[in-house]
């Protein structure tokens, strides 16, 4: 029995259209943009790939989450993030939530630096708790299996 190539998944643009929920002038202007590659033939002919599809989603992520075409351009041609400054304007104030976790542990906030709200403190505040709570639970316990072996 012989093995046959596997092909990659090929395409027409209504279908890729349907895969990424986009209209088909979209697909075509994030082409003519350079957003996304260029398909294999062109027309009706033309073919697109899981690449192609990849871009696409890719682009619906960034897009909703407000992020410009420009900005994108440059993520996908693989440029870093900018790295915001660490310094602090003189006379700026910052404020800073510390969390008491234990004796020993705190964790400090700076939710605007994070870009957190209110309610994403509150929920990782909780998170936190819990995740300090489970491994000093799960601390417990095996020091107390460890002495009933003893």
């Amino acid at each position: 029995m012989t093995d046959l190539p596997v092909s990659e998944p090929n395409y027409p643009l209504s279908e890729l259209c349907v895969l990424a929920d986009l209209s088909a002038r979209t697909l075509r202007y994030y082409i003519q943009i350079g957003l996304v590659d260029r398909p294999q033939g062109e027309t009706r002919a033309a073919r697109y790939g899981p690449r192609h599809l990849e871009q696409l989603l890719q682009i619906k992520k960034w897009t909703a989450a407000g992020v410009s075409l420009e900005r994108i351009r440059a993520l996908l041609q693989g440029e870093p993030p900018p790295v915001p400054p660490r310094y602090q304007a003189l006379g700026s104030v910052t404020v800073y939530s510390h969390l008491a976790v234990a004796a020993g542990v705190e964790v400090v906030i700076d939710p605007g630096r994070a870009g957190l709200t209110p309610e994403q403190v509150r929920s990782f505040v909780q998170g936190v708790m819990a995740a300090f709570a489970a491994v000093t639970v799960e601390s417990s316990a095996d020091g107390a299996a460890k002495q009933e072996q003893q």
